[in-house]
Formats: C-alpha cells, structure tokens, sequence
C-alpha cells in the first residue's frame, strides 16, 4: 500500500517541460509511481483540475534563528517553498566560543544588520551549541520543511578573534583556526561558506561587520577549504563592488579556490530601466566561465516598498545623530520621543544633508499598520494627511502615533508600480544562465518589507497578469535552477525515486495576500507577513506541511547535509 496518492493533478514536473495529467504515489518521503496510479493509499490529495509541482526552492535566506520559535518557517511554506538556504551574507549563528560575550554580539549585529528583533533573538533561540554541527543537530526536530546552512564569515571570525574581529585582519594563526572551524563545520554538513563586503553591513556598535575586515587573501583561502568538501558552493556579497573589475576578479578567484564551486552574489534587481545595468553587472558569470569558475547572481523577481518602524530603527539609525537613541531598549526609547527636547534634537539631526535625507521626509511617509484604538482610521494614509487633520508638525504625528502603538507603528513606501516592461526585462534576465531566481531574506528585515512571497508574486505577476511566461517555465525556474545551484539531490524535480516536496496549486487563482503586520514574535515584536492564495497543499517528504491552505501539525523536514544531499 502507498503512504499517499496525489490523483488527477497536472502535473508541471519542474524540467520545464509540457504538463501532463498523472497520478504521484508516494512511500516513505519518496515519488515510487508516475502515471495511472490505481495502487490503494492511505492518505489521497484529491488534484483533479490543479497544477502539481516541485516544492519551491528559497536559496538565500536567514532563517537560521526562527525554527526555534517557529517551526514552520512560516509564512514560507504557504506561498510553496519546500527547502530554504540559511547562514548567508556571512551571518551564521554557529559556531560559538564558550565567552557568551560571543554570542550576545552575533544577536546584537543580526538585530542591527538584517532587523531582526534583539528580544526575539535573547527570548527564543537557546543558543546552547558551539559548533556547527551540534547547530545542525539542534536545528533538525524543529523543522516542518528542509532547511541548509552555511558557515558565516563574521561568526568565525568573532569566535576566533573575539572583540578584535572589528578592528584589524588576522594573523596567520588566526586564519588556520577559522579554517580549522570551517572545515568542521562542512564535515558536519554545513552547505558552504558565507561572506560580505557589503558596505551596508554595519554592526549595533557602529563598526564594519567582522568579514569586512577580512583581507583578500583571507577570503582566498577559506574558499579553498570549500574545496576540500564535494557539494559545498560559497555565497558573498560584494555590493557595490559587483560595478567594478575588482569584484569580478575577486568571485571569480574565490571560486576557483574552491575547486571552480559556484558562488552566488546577491542582489541582482532588474527594471525595465535599469536593464542595461543590470547587464553590465551580470558580467562576472560569463567572465568567471571563461576562466573555469562559476559566478551566478541572484535576483529577487520584482522591485519592493520599504518599511519601517521605531520599534527597530533599523535605517532610521543610518539618519545623523540617531544611532545611539535607535538602539535604546525599547521603553528608554519611548521615553526620549516622548521628551519634547530631545524630539526636537532628533528632527533637526535628521534634517541634516546626507545621503538618507530623504527618509526624513515625513509627510511623505504611508502610514502602513497600527495597533491603538486612539490610531484607527491612519491606515493607508500619508503623515502629511493625518498631520493637517489634527493641525501638527508631520514628525510630531509620526512619533505620537508611534508611542500610542508602543513603537510598533509600521510606516515608510508602498511597493513600486510593476510595469509590464519591467516584467519582460526580467524575465530576459531570468533565463540567463548565470542567474537564478532567489534573494527573498526570508527571516530578516522583518518589520521593513517583505519578499519572502516571492514565489506566488512571480507567477501572479508573469504568468497570470501579464501572460509573459507559461507556468512551466515559471516552475522551472523557482526548482530545478535553484536545485541544480545547489546540487540538491533528487530535489527540484518530479520523477520516480525524486523526494516528494510537492505543491499543489490553482494556476488561476495564486497569489500572495497583501502585507501585514503581525506580533507574533518572542517578546512581543512584529513581523511582516502574508499568506497566499492559489496555494492548496504543500508536502515535504510526502507529508502534508499545509492543508487547505493551513499548517498541519506535521514537522517533517530535515537538514539538507553537504555531501549526503548534495552532488
């Protein structure tokens, strides 16, 4: 008897590929039969008039700390994602020293560097590891889809060097231990190495995040430690660099390092204007080919809003002279805006010429999610409107609507229009081959904008608004490309002996729901967060993950392990 049967489905098998009506039968996580399937089952997904496909793939996240609080990884696996990608941009959050002065500063950088809030990260991760591998066997029973992990730079050098990793680079000595680290770390499984030089990589004391501070042949040589280990790739993050030769040069020496391993460069965002940008920054795949490396940019598949919120600061810290009151604890926070001096202090400083002036505009700013009564009706609204209704300063508005909400108060820019032309110039990108579809962040910038939906909005806006891609193609590139990336085994495609990540889904009817704020992150935070329609099951391991559009209660994904689940 089979474990479960999906009858009646289309099914999209991720190649790329016609569709074709056919049964799944599943045992024991795997797909054992394609076709008629008239074998008995215990479980039967009724799919008769909808799409089943590959689980989607999400190769650049940060949920390394969630499945601690949060073992569906949610809202993920409601827009379809099967198997995530953590321990990117060099932020991993093992290995550990035994000095908890260690670990505090990795909580304090994440909450600085990717938003996640500090209380969340001291109330619901345990941090009881030290090294990688005991992360990963922490990580495993917690997982409702499959999650890998890379080693971070900054981690390995914080454990190394300790309070030194911000101020010099590292000695010989210095460089063999984190090697040494390394090496243990893709023993255990770990999927590779993570690193940035991105000039927004800035820690909650102000300096440059540890790998920024690493020299390049630092960076040369913890990539040929990936080489030793097979099914390991590197992710880095060059920033600005990536408009400049010296970058090209330095991923494509990274990966030939490692025995001509990918790497993946992050982020790649393409309009219709930008397009010929774009271009010239896609050059280092065709370059590193050139010469036996692999260089592949990832994109996130359409251009975002950005928000924010006083209960984080983050980006609002970047404004002159408000670092220091950004990261107060909350209530010491709360109680300088609410200081008629100290407010004013605040408003002038971010009033000063810089380079982020104009979020300092606040009349501009849409007012996206409130929690007070006293605040109902500011939704959907600019500051300058609710000011000249109530006859106040715009930055006056802001912050008391701010204090009534305890800080919580989300605000900043909507989404930009999607054009059609921005929709084919990124599909012209997508098909290249040395990019792949995949820069969500899930995890991270919680409260400022949310792309972890990138899934459904790529087939929502490509496929079913505009008509530009079929659904084939667009599967194809949300699986197989990230699988292959990876060198998943037996992923990202439907086929006899593949593993049975599925989703089952209306091509008529996917898309994500509008964003929203909700707290329900340890120590009373908020995140963003949408669910999606369209998506109707969602199994890992052939076990339904999402029901109807819910979470079950089933946990059964696993840690994908270099070496073991990959090529």
């Amino acid at each position: 008897m089979l474990d479960t049967v999906v009858r009646g489905g289309w099914v999209v098998d991720g190649t790329g590929d016609d569709r074709r009506r056919a049964d799944l039968g599943i045992v024991d996580g795997r797909i054992v039969a394609l076709g008629e399937v008239d074998d008995e089952a215990a479980h039967t997904i009724d799919a008769d008039g909808r799409v089943v496909a590959p689980g989607f793939i999400d190769v650049h996240t940060h949920l390394d700390a969630q499945p601690f609080w949060d073992s569906t990884l949610s809202p993920s696996p409601l827009h379809g994602v099967t198997s995530v990608v953590g321990g990117n941009c060099g932020f991993s959050i093992a290995p550990l020293s035994d000095d908890p002065a260690d670990s505090e500063y990795l909580m304090r950088m994440l909450a600085r560097v990717e938003g996640m809030p500090l209380e969340s990260l001291q109330e619901g991760v345990p941090w009881n590891w030290r090294t990688t591998a005991e992360y990963l066997d922490a990580i495993e029973p917690h997982l409702a889809v499959n999650a890998g992990y890379k080693v971070g730079h900054s981690a390995l050098r914080r454990v190394v060097m300790h309070e030194e990793c911000t101020g010099r680079e590292a000695t010989p000595d210095e460089l063999a231990a984190m090697c040494d680290l390394l090496r243990d770390g893709l023993a255990a499984g770990a999927l590779g190495f993570s690193s940035s030089w991105s000039r927004t990589h800035n820690d909650a004391d102000g300096h440059m995040v540890p790998s920024r501070y690493a020299h390049r042949d630092e960076l040369i040589e913890l990539c040929r430690v990936v080489g030793e280990f097979p099914g390991t790739g590197i992710e880095f993050l060059p920033m600005a660099g990536q408009h400049e030769d010296w970058a090209v040069e330095l991923m494509t020496d990274m990966s030939l390092a490692a025995g001509g391993r990918q790497l993946n460069w992050n982020v790649l965002t393409v309009t219709a204007g930008n397009l010929e940008d774009a271009r010239h920054r896609m050059r280092s795949g065709p370059y590193a080919a050139e010469r036996g490396a692999r260089v592949v940019a990832l994109t996130v598949p359409f251009t975002f809003g950005l928000r924010m919120s006083f209960a984080t600061g983050f980006i609002l810290d970047a404004l002159p002279g408000w670092e220091e009151a950004m990261l107060l604890p909350r209530e010491e926070k709360k109680r300088l805006l609410a200081d008629p001096d100290q407010r004013r202090r605040l408003e002038q400083q971010a009033q000063q010429d810089s380079p982020f002036r104009g979020l300092a505009r606040w009349e501009t700013q849409v007012i996206f999610d409130t929690f007070a009564p006293e605040n109902d009706g500011y939704s959907g609204r600019t500051v300058g409107d609710v000011a000249a209704e109530l006859g106040k300063e715009p930055f006056d508005t802001l912050v008391d609507i701010a204090l009534a909400d305890d800080l919580l108060t989300s605000f900043g820019r909507e989404d930009p229009f999607q054009s059609r032309e921005d929709w084919e110039a990124r599909i012209d990108v997508w098909r290249d081959e040395h990019v792949v579809v995949g820069a969500s962040d899930a995890g991270a910038h919680l409260d400022m904008f949310g792309t972890f939906n990138f899934t459904t909005r790529l087939i929502e806006g490509a496929v079913r608004e505009h008509g530009l891609i079929d659904l084939e193609e667009a599967v194809h590139l949300l699986t197989a490309r990230q699988a292959d990336l990876y060198g998943l085994v037996d992923r990202g495609r439907i086929a006899e002996g593949a593993h049975a990540d599925l989703v089952v889904l209306d091509e008529h009817s996917i898309g994500s729901d509008p964003l929203s704020l909700r707290a329900d992150l340890p120590g009373g935070s908020a995140r963003l967060y949408a669910g999606s329609s369209g998506i109707d099951d969602v199994l890992c391991a052939g076990i339904p993950v999402v029901s109807g559009g819910d979470f079950t209660e089933a946990r059964p994904g696993r840690v994908l392990r270099s070496g073991t689940d990959t090529h």
